[in-house]
């Protein structure tokens, strides 16, 4: 296995990590929300929570599947949040960090082409795929946020 090989599956294993931690932090999150307009909010974050569970059975296939790696059985470390506000800005934090990982690993799988004979359209694929359901999640936490597109950077 080449170095760059080894580079995108360490890559995505750290994603998978993240996914892990994601999935059980939405969940986490969306059971402390409580107030007169908190069932969409609630909603919302266990659908997301679902999404992030796709995202990581997606990465344990491009790893074991495509990549002949090991998926990572572990978990980033979650973050806690209380209240409706803390809970949206700690997400959409986690949600743009995600997508800054995932637009390296999709360069990188894009510089090991060549190395990707058989795999490399579906490895490409499914990380496009995971870009844009978490660009959608940016805005879909963003607007319960009232943010403008602009104020998102703002967010650290």
């Amino acid at each position: 296995m080449s170095k760059k090989v080894e580079e995108i599956i360490n890559l995505l294993n750290k994603a998978l990590e993240t996914e892990h931690q994601a999935n059980i932090q939405y969940l986490s999150h969306a059971e402390v929300v409580d107030g007169i307009n908190s069932e969409p909010i609630i909603e919302r974050l266990k659908e997301i929570a679902e999404d992030e569970k796709k995202h990581a059975a997606m990465l344990r296939t491009l790893i074991g599947d495509y990549l002949d790696g090991v998926p990572a059985i572990t978990m980033a470390k979650a973050k806690n949040a209380t209240t409706i506000e803390d809970i949206i800005k700690t997400n959409l934090k986690d949600e743009k960090e995600a997508v800054e990982l995932y637009t390296q690993i999709l360069e990188k799988v894009r510089e090991a082409k060549q190395e990707l004979p058989y795999n490399f359209l579906k490895i490409e694929h499914d990380l496009r795929h995971i870009i844009m359901d978490e660009q959608e999640h940016i805005a879909e936490l963003r607007k319960l946020l009232g943010m403008k597109l602009s104020e998102i950077e703002k967010i650290k």
